[in-house]
């Protein structure tokens, strides 16, 4: 049967690095004389791209897989394909126990996503997962799904790093950074496209260019992107804390193109337990760290991630994470719960807490947390800042929606604009009158 005569809808589960997996299978899709459906209610044939990190990402990716072959065995869509980590992971095994899906592609072979589908009445299902050495470059086509101004821009693939409780490096390979160039040309594309935000992803961006030969770095791909006209803010995701060098903060102290904007999944505090997650430090600690980034003349805007409930954090260790919240005054901050992951080395170790007394603690971090995004927002009241117009609230058309360069797209707060005409895509000048704990509230001047 000749599937190109069916509509097709992809659904992206997960992370913006994923994310940027599925433009380029809608890219690959489209150049092949594909139909893509505007929603899952008009398509005959349904690609999941999944996320396969920890337990609420497989719970979501299974949930999402069910209702799916619902809707199949319903008659509302005729065949379904698991892609991505999930399908890297799990595919192997899940093959026989979910007969529903038709093919799996793992997250080293998106570029055969129109061979798969080319082959989607073979039986049993088709199967795509090898191990991951492909990375997508400039010359792969891609279908942007973000709004026209703002893109992510994948620079690495894969994961070097053996944190102890990860399953990264064995779903996405390893770290292997794109070519200068490459990325010069798509960054390039973007703009000449009205991107005005690009915001750079990889599983640890300031291990960039470390395997490429010559050698080069993230810092030498900024300079370069620097260089590129039309794009007015650059924001980097992702960092690694021991990546965070003098020559990084100096470029970004002294480019108002580049984001004061640092996103550094520290994880926890305590040397103990950063130790047994394979993360410990030399020489500079976390609160060294932070301190060191603070102390620049341009206020510089700290996102981290950290998990609690991890094997060996008892009570004290835990009011020493606490204590460090409170002390650093992150702009924004996401916590999670360590779940033991099949196949890690820290799945072995004893003295996991209580999971009612990690999700206690997950709330008082995060109580803590709204308390002091309140109140650093509340430092922004009367000032005005630049703000990047996204459009109407989907709460209310009487609302403007925006972020400051200190917000990322999705994971962060928003500026609600009640008075003004805005235009999307454009950064304007801000007044700021109210300040919630995550969100601010002003007008356009």
């Amino acid at each position: 049967m000749n599937h190109k005569e069916k509509n097709i809808y992809l659904i992206s589960l997960g992370c913006a690095k994923n994310l940027v997996d599925s433009e380029n299978m809608l890219g690959l899709l489209k150049q092949k004389g594909y139909s893509l459906a505007p929603s899952l209610e008009e398509a005959q044939i349904a690609i999941v791209n999944t996320c396969g990190f920890i337990k609420p990402a497989v719970e979501e990716c299974i949930d999402t897989i069910l209702e799916l072959a619902d809707r199949k065995l319903a008659g509302d869509i005729e065949r379904i394909v698991v892609a991505g980590c999930f399908a890297q992971r799990y595919g192997y095994k899940l093959r026989e126990e979910m007969p529903e899906v038709d093919g799996w592609l793992g997250t080293g072979e998106i570029n055969r996503i129109s061979d798969l589908l080319d082959n989607l009445d073979r039986r049993p299902s088709v199967f795509y997962i090898g191990r991951p050495e492909f990375i997508a470059d400039h010359n792969v086509p891609r279908a942007q799904t973000t709004p026209f101004y703002s893109a992510y821009l994948k620079i690495a693939e894969g994961c070097s790093h053996r944190c102890s409780f990860c399953t990264i490096p064995m779903i996405r390979g390893r770290f292997r950074s794109k070519k200068m160039e490459s990325l010069i040309s798509e960054a390039e594309d973007m703009a000449e496209r009205s991107v005005r935000e690009i915001n750079l992803v990889a599983q640890d961006t300031t291990m960039y260019g470390r395997d490429l030969s010559p050698g080069t770095c993230l810092e030498d791909l900024l300079e370069r992107l620097l260089d590129v006209k039309g794009l007015e803010w650059i924001r980097i995701l992702y960092s690694h804390p021991m990546g965070i060098s003098e020559r990084l903060l100096d470029l970004i102290e002294a480019n108002e193109r580049i984001c004061p904007y640092l996103d550094i999944p520290l994880q926890h505090v305590n040397r103990e337990i950063l130790k047994a997650m394979g993360r410990d430090y030399y020489g500079e600690s976390p609160m060294q760290l932070i301190r060191r980034i603070k102390s620049r003349a341009r206020p510089i805007g700290i996102r981290t991630s950290l998990m609690v409930g991890f094997p060996g954090e008892t009570e004290d260790v835990f009011g020493e994470l606490y204590d460090f919240v409170e002390t650093s005054e992150f702009d924004h901050l996401g916590t999670f719960i360590y779940s033991p992951e099949r196949g890690t080395r820290a799945e072995r170790l004893k003295g996991m807490p209580d999971p009612v007394i990690s999700g206690e603690r997950l709330n008082a971090i995060m109580t803590l947390q709204k308390e002091i995004s309140r109140r650093k927002n509340m430092r922004l009241v009367n000032q005005i800042i630049p703000v990047l117009i996204e459009g109407e609230s989907p709460e209310t058309d009487l609302l403007l929606t925006g972020r400051t360069a200190r917000m990322a797209p999705d994971v962060d707060g928003q500026v609600l604009i009640n008075e003004g005409n805005g235009t999307v895509g454009e950064i304007m000048q801000v007044l700021i009158h109210e300040a919630h704990p995550y969100d601010l509230v002003g007008e356009i001047i």
